[in-house]
């Protein structure tokens, strides 16, 4: 290994287990860019390219682990492989082999005959897909503009993404009551049907979002916390929560996250 990728390496992990030595149990530091593949914090040495397409696929991998600290926006190094990944096969193929287990484990569940047995998806990168805005805005190289998004959403014009359409329906067909779970803001919420129906989407049980967008009422709360409050309400209900499909941790952390969650790749941005 050439002395400057080992003084990379060196730094990074050392900075990388510092923070998280010292972090405490939720108050986590928000970074700007992701230390981890920051070459410049190495001293100025630069990577090769073939080390750094590693660097940055570890880097991933890290970020879908949940092994990475709060992150802001995409390391500039990694704009590039990330670009890549999302238009490209592996991106799809990712998703697939998720969509794919969660039917499986779909099938397995012996439903009962009340109608309280649920399934819950969250809506953005996990049923309707922002490529098309996240293009326009580097794949997650920028930081993210709430109000630049909102223009986006309001278009009503996401995609579906496929595989997560094909166990939506396989999972509706078995019986699950769905629920859609979601951080948008409750004034989205015809556009958000609009989008979801015209995607293919429709026959859930309830569509929940969040009072108002992010800064105020339910999104001044992190969303691992608003979420497990709107699944406690579910199971409060009576409703028996089997399967958690999100592209964020964040949907799948907290209390009452079912029995099997399924997390489908993202690393374009980080929610917590």
């Amino acid at each position: 290994m050439n002395p400057s990728l080992s003084r990379f390496l060196f730094l990074v992990f050392s900075a990388f287990s510092s923070l998280a030595s010292s972090s405490g149990d939720q108050d986590y530091l928000l970074l700007h860019r992701p230390l981890f593949a920051n070459r410049h914090v190495a001293g100025g040495g630069d990577v090769d390219p073939e080390n750094l397409w590693f660097l940055c696929a570890s880097w991933r991998f890290a970020g879908e682990a949940n092994n990475l600290a709060p992150w802001a926006i995409v390391p500039l190094e990694c704009g590039g492989y990330v670009g890549e990944y999302m238009t490209g096969k592996a991106y799809v193929f990712d998703l697939e082999i998720t969509a794919r287990e969660a039917a499986a484990f779909a099938r397995s569940v012996p439903l009962a005959d009340d109608g309280k047995d649920a399934w819950v998806f969250d809506v953005d990168e996990t049923m309707l897909s922002n490529l098309p805005y996240y293009a326009d805005h580097g794949f997650g190289l920028e930081l993210f503009n709430g109000q630049e998004f909102n223009k986006w959403v309001e278009k009503g014009v996401a995609p579906a993404i496929n595989s997560s359409l094909k166990l939506y329906m396989e999972v509706l067909d078995l019986g699950f009551k769905i629920f859609l779970l979601t951080g948008r803001s409750e004034a989205q919420r015809a556009i958000t049907v609009y989008n979801l129906n015209s995607a293919g989407f429709q026959d859930w049980e309830k569509l929940i979002l969040s009072i108002s967008h992010r800064g105020t009422g339910d999104a001044r709360k992190s969303a691992m916390l608003y979420k497990s409050e709107k699944r406690s309400e579910m199971v409060a209900d009576g409703y028996r929560i089997h399967g958690n499909s999100g592209d964020q941790w964040s949907d799948l952390l907290g209390s009452n996250t079912g029995n099997r969650s399924f997390k489908l790749p993202n690393p374009m941005y980080y929610i917590p």
